[in-house]
């Protein structure tokens, strides 16, 4: 039995963790999870918790923070990287435990382990570098410099579809940079989450630094957000939540960074490759299930080429193969629950009415007699800028073709939505190449590649009504996580006169 396998016997229910103890929720109200890709299989069942729980966990990180504050950086640098290693001893394990409870296949799963370890690896390496600066100072004998100092108690509110990946980027940088965590991960992967809490306390965090409580966003989130022991919140999720977490935030002046939603367009010239062009549409549309807010949701091609570039895309779409992610062969796992496979079958409905649908567009039954929440890779073409299909976040294998006349028209269809997290172009034209990553709204700009991806130590992150705050990722992670203090040592030894501002 593997170690991932063994986690899931050990207690059906999974609790919270607080104050380096692994607690049952005293709500008593749990939420079954099952095997996306087979509905006969039983995960467990995540803890619904309540206020008053979160409010123990805020108590135990205050608790925690004067110790993890004196802690030297580098020695909280040393915890992470000594995590890092043990998700890498681990990884097939967990691997095989994010695809049972969330849906991903086996390589993507593996994908995402791999960007969680270099995440760890770059942030503990960070730790030497919470770099303040010298500055001249304009009076005589007076020494200027700056240190940065973590915030205290943050909360993290993260979300299903990369449960390793998400929390990990937030996690990491938050804790080197000195602070205590109240964690509310989401209630759809609670296992994967419960990993990451033991991993990281294996690596030797001390009890109270990590505090994980399980529940929902109404209940559990929203006191984490309220809560005045709570200097700063992260969260990754929909826009309506967000926007929500920020109005009360702003309340409590707390610091907040918000990465939101995304409909993110892949841009095809005239000149473009459009076999390269179309094997990264099907990669950036229909993988993970399109369920990844970097997924291509919208393609603007140009009308000389687009009969053409469909029909590419379409083939390959039809030829994926959806199924058991387990299965080696398998290209498009199941969508992680009932609830968004219900939202992605009622767009399927919008889009026959919206625009002319090129293949897929329906639920599949998959590889379970017991069901599973699969639906086809889903092309509609002949799409409208403006319409529903083209606008909203989707989250599913869903792909809008939106034609265009030139190059300006897909600048202006590219940049007509309220998101702008990613975007990529498909050309040879050095010079609308670069126009383009001028004009393109968004905070990420692929060129001849696909939407998705990133590394460990870029920064991620949108613009418009994607992100708010610093950036994720990168040494820009380390911003949100700390303040700058600035000292002033007067070496004088007396007394100064004059006007000293």
């Amino acid at each position: 039995m593997s170690t991932a396998e063994a986690a899931l016997n050990r207690e059906s229910v999974c609790p919270n963790y607080v104050g380096g103890q692994w607690k049952a929720s005293s709500s008593g109200r749990t939420l079954e999870r099952r095997n996306p890709a087979d509905l006969g299989e039983l995960i467990g069942y995540a803890s619904l918790s309540t206020r008053e729980e979160v409010r123990e966990a805020v108590a135990a990180a205050e608790r925690a923070f004067p110790a993890w504050k004196q802690q030297p950086a580098p020695a909280r640098g040393r915890i992470l990287l000594k995590a890092a290693r043990l998700l890498e001893e681990q990884k097939e394990d967990l691997a095989r435990l994010l695809t049972r409870e969330e849906g991903k296949t086996l390589v993507e799963a593996r994908g995402e382990l791999v960007r969680s370890i270099n995440t760890l690896e770059f942030i503990a390496g960070e730790a030497r570098r919470l770099k303040g600066e010298t500055l001249p100072s304009e009076l005589p004998h007076n020494f200027a410099y700056t240190v940065r100092q973590p915030l205290g108690v943050v909360g993290l509110i993260t979300p299903w579809n990369f449960p390793f990946a998400v929390p990990i980027w937030k996690l990491a940088p938050a804790l080197v940079c000195g602070n205590t965590v109240v964690w509310k991960p989401s209630e759809l992967t609670p296992f994967c989450s419960r990993r990451v809490a033991e991993i990281l306390a294996e690596a030797g965090l001390p009890a109270g630094v990590l505090n994980m409580v399980s529940g929902l966003g109404e209940e559990a989130g929203d006191e984490l957000v309220e809560h005045p022991g709570i200097a700063a919140l992260s969260f990754t999720g929909s826009n309506a939540v967000g926007g929500a977490i920020n109005t009360k935030a702003a309340r409590r002046l707390k610091k907040v960074q918000l990465e939101m939603g995304g409909k993110n367009p892949v841009v095809v010239l005239e000149d473009a490759d459009l076999d390269l062009a179309a094997t990264s549409t099907v990669l950036g549309a229909f993988g993970s299930a399109g369920e990844r807010c970097t997924a291509t949701s919208r393609v603007v091609v140009v009308d000389s080429v687009a009969d053409r570039f469909v029909e590419m895309v379409a083939g390959q779409a039809s030829k994926l193969t959806v199924g058991n992610p387990l299965d080696p062969g398998t290209r498009v796992g199941p969508l992680v629950g009932k609830e968004q496979f219900e939202k992605v079958l009622n767009y399927l409905e919008l889009g026959k009415r919206e625009a002319k649908l090129v293949c897929g567009g329906e639920a599949i039954q998959g590889a379970s007699e017991a069901g599973g929440y699969f639906i086809q890779p889903t092309i509609f073409d002949n799409v409208q800028a403006g319409s529903r299909l083209a606008q909203e976040e989707i989250f599913g294998p869903v792909l809008s073709v939106i034609r265009v006349r030139d190059f300006e028209e897909s600048m202006a269809a590219a940049n007509s939505v309220r998101y702008g997290l990613t975007a990529s172009i498909f050309t040879s034209d050095a010079n609308r190449i670069f126009q383009a990553a001028d004009r393109l709204e968004c905070g990420m700009v692929h060129v001849n590649s696909p939407t998705v991806g990133g590394e460990a130590h870029v920064p991620f992150g949108g613009v418009k009504g994607t992100g708010f705050g610093e950036r994720e990722c990168g040494s820009s992670a380390i911003d949100f996580y700390s303040e700058i203090k600035v000292v002033y040592v007067d070496f004088t030894g007396r007394k100064r006169e004059g006007n000293l501002y």
